[in-house]
């Protein structure tokens, strides 16, 4: 009989959370951007070109903003660590004591606790108190350059779709484009990332159509009202 490996779905929360995050914001910002400039009724060029500056200033200021985030988590890893190397390096003993309290906090008696902690200490010390102690590993590791460019990636993808759009749309219905095809990709992007993350889509896709709409009627009024007809 195969006994089948549990799935988890903790191991891919780094990078779908950029991931949702830049598509999700590439789609609702640069079809934000669209619908309130079309509803000022300019010319297609003009709803074009704002779609366009829309996806490349999003997809680089989601990049640049997910690495300096992402590097100053990296940065404090990195301080907790060296500092935790020094402690080791100058008080084994102490900290021996301390990585045994970590298990012992955890349901080990005290004879257990002490002996897990001697024989992790002795395969790799920093490691045992990086995750036991501090609670840092491998999964939750900051990555700066990977997050950036899939916050860079999923955003310029995200918003193709309206770029897209107003490319092809009838100006006159060019808002009622916009938004029919927006929530039908961001009930897409809400059922895949529920998906991804093993959540239930129900709600995922409600949750960010829900806000989406919000969004777009906030910006399509924004436009509708300060707008200047040049036709």
């Amino acid at each position: 009989m195969h006994h089948q490996l549990e799935k988890h779905y903790v191991n891919r929360v780094g990078w779908l959370r950029a991931a949702v995050l830049g598509a999700n914001d590439g789609l609702l910002s640069t079809t934000s951007i669209v619908i309130g400039v079309a509803a000022a009724e300019p010319e297609r060029h003009i709803i074009i070109l704002a779609a366009l500056a829309g996806m490349i200033a999003g997809a680089m200021s989601m990049a640049a903003g997910e690495y300096v985030s992402v590097s100053s988590q990296e940065d404090t890893e990195k301080a907790d660590l060296k500092r935790e190397q020094r402690e080791l390096d100058e008080m084994p003993e102490l900290e021996l004591k301390e990585l045994a309290k970590v298990y012992e906090k955890r349901g080990c008696s005290k004879e257990t606790a002490m002996q897990v902690a001697i024989e992790l200490t002795r395969h790799d010390a920093l490691g045992a108190h990086a995750r036991d102690e501090l609670g840092m590993n491998e999964i939750t590791q900051a990555k700066p350059l990977q997050a950036a460019l899939a916050s860079f990636g999923s955003f310029a993808v995200g918003a193709l779709l309206p770029f897209t759009v107003s490319l092809l749309a009838p100006i006159k219905q060019m808002v009622y484009f916009q938004y029919g095809f927006s929530i039908i990709f961001l009930m897409l992007l809400g059922a895949v990332s529920a998906r991804a993350g093993g959540s239930g889509i129900g709600i995922a896709m409600l949750r960010i159509c829900f806000w989406g709409t919000v969004a777009m009627g906030i910006t399509a009024l924004v436009g509708h009202l300060f707008g200047v007809n040049v036709g």
